[in-house]
């Protein structure tokens, strides 16, 4: 009976998924084909840089940090319109890892859906916030928020983080520390800061099993996110050609990643993505006083 309901709940979580997924799309087009001036189709460039950040991505190094130095460094989207951009062109990535980890990793469904829920109101809250900021404040929350980011992998490739348990639920105080928790970082996500390093960093110090983190922090990114997008397309936050192309290289680059993770040295490759990150956050905070 257990397993029938865990299968059950699985199965009622990945349509919840797609769901979402199809309505967003369908609510980004609509958006789109009221404005036909704007140019659409992305180039080169932009469908490069969707495909590496989402290689990236699957490898556990993250998309959001690695999208905003690239879009930093060509000045390709205003400050103001980076977060909206970014959610609504790497959330198609998201539901697909989200679908993947999901359904192959382990974790009790009930902890799971709570997980998910906490961010995504975390996310739908954070999302209302964000598309009403001014140019200082999200200059500001992403300096902040990449520089975190850039804490979380530094702790990780020094191998300092909690080795964790083999716990695949928590109860208790324990469990009301994660879910607060959670409902922060799915917020945060609207400000451009991946959940990977913190969410791994939380179960890992509360005793479950590292791998939980996986389909907790996809399925959460990929609910919150969804809510994001449909709230920041409708308020047109975001700039359409560089998100399309994030969108369309950056699902084979979460496949060509599954295929060749086992593969790649990461090491080095991880070095260089917090030297990105840092300044990407340094220049995202000596901006914060401009008015242009």
């Amino acid at each position: 009976m257990r397993d029938t309901a865990t299968t059950e709940i699985r199965t009622l979580l990945l349509a919840a998924i797609m769901a979402l997924a199809v309505l967003f799309l369908w609510r980004w087009w609509r958006s789109i084909d009221r404005d036909r001036e704007e140019r659409l189709w992305p180039t080169p460039v932009q469908l490069l840089i969707g495909f590496v950040v989402n290689f990236f991505d699957t490898l556990g190094i993250g998309s959001l940090a690695t999208t905003t130095a690239a879009f930093k460094a060509l000045r390709m989207v205003p400050d103001e319109r980076l977060p909206a951009t970014m959610i609504v062109g790497l959330t198609l990535s998201v539901v697909t890892q989200a679908l993947i980890f999901i359904s192959q990793i382990q974790i009790d469904p009930t902890f799971l859906v709570l997980m998910i829920a906490t961010a995504l109101v975390g996310g739908w809250l954070g999302a209302g916030v964000v598309a009403r900021l001014p140019r200082r404040p999200i200059q500001i929350g992403m300096g902040v928020a990449l520089l975190s980011a850039a804490l979380f992998m530094t702790i990780a490739q020094l191998n300092r983080m909690p080795v964790g348990g083999t716990a695949l639920t928590l109860h208790g105080p324990s469990l009301w520390l994660a879910l607060g928790i959670n409902f922060v970082l799915g917020a945060l996500i609207m400000l451009g800061i991946g959940n990977y390093g913190p969410t791994f960093v939380l179960l890992s110090a509360l005793g479950m099993d590292p791998r939980a983190a996986f389909p907790i922090m996809m399925g959460s990114g990929a609910f919150a996110a969804l809510l994001g997008c449909l709230e920041f397309v409708k308020r047109r936050n975001q700039v359409n050609q560089p998100a399309i192309g994030l969108a369309i290289g950056g699902i084979p680059g979460v496949l060509v990643a599954a295929l060749l993770v086992t593969a790649l040295p990461l090491d080095l490759l991880r070095w260089l993505v917090i030297a990105v990150v840092l300044y990407a956050a340094m220049t995202m905070l000596r901006s914060r006083d401009r008015t242009t």
